[in-house]
């Protein structure tokens, strides 16, 4: 993700109270962008990405690897949100089957974890519907922007499982 996608994300995050609700971030205008790319173009622990439509260039999100454990093949996806005019589109499927492609492909990932919010039942849905399983919670795992415990909800993918997911995934979105 660079900062010329600053602009882009700022239309693409066209109703942040929905699309925000569960983020420890808001964008609501180009500083919040702006703040968005730097914090996560600085963190050496991520990789973070601009969901970008292939055919007109638009900016439709963004998600991330983050977690990233080389020693131990694993790694975390992430930090992701989309227009609300894309969500429950191929574009989520898509752009987590572009990720899962890498990790698994390229970076020789064993292991891909999602940590979902309990209370985002979108998200949820959403990462079940990838293939991947709900390993369990992690209780007061994280602070929420108005200061209240999150407890996570653990989902994974492995290696082994991936030819089936690549394959469905690949049907989905052809």
């Amino acid at each position: 993700m660079r900062g010329s996608h600053a602009p882009g994300l700022v239309a693409a995050a066209d109703d942040p109270d929905a699309i925000f609700a569960w983020s420890s971030t808001v964008i609501r205008d180009l500083d919040d962008a702006s703040a968005f790319v730097r914090e996560a173009d600085a963190d050496p622990s991520r990789s973070p990405y601009a969901i970008v439509d292939r055919a007109t260039g638009e900016v439709l999100g963004s998600t991330s690897y983050y977690g990233i454990e080389p020693k131990h093949r694993t790694l975390v996806i992430g930090y992701t949100w989309l227009a609300t005019r894309v969500q429950r589109t191929h574009v989520n499927s898509e752009s987590k089957y572009l990720l899962l492609q890498h990790a698994f492909d390229v970076l020789g990932a064993v292991r891909v974890t999602w940590q979902v919010d309990e209370r985002n039942a979108r998200s949820r849905a959403a990462v079940l519907r990838l293939g991947a399983q709900e390993e369990g919670l992690l209780r007061k795992h994280r602070r929420r922007r108005d200061g209240s415990w999150r407890t996570t909800v653990l989902f994974s993918l492995l290696d082994d499982e991936w030819p089936a997911t690549r394959d469905r995934l690949e049907k989905s979105i052809s």
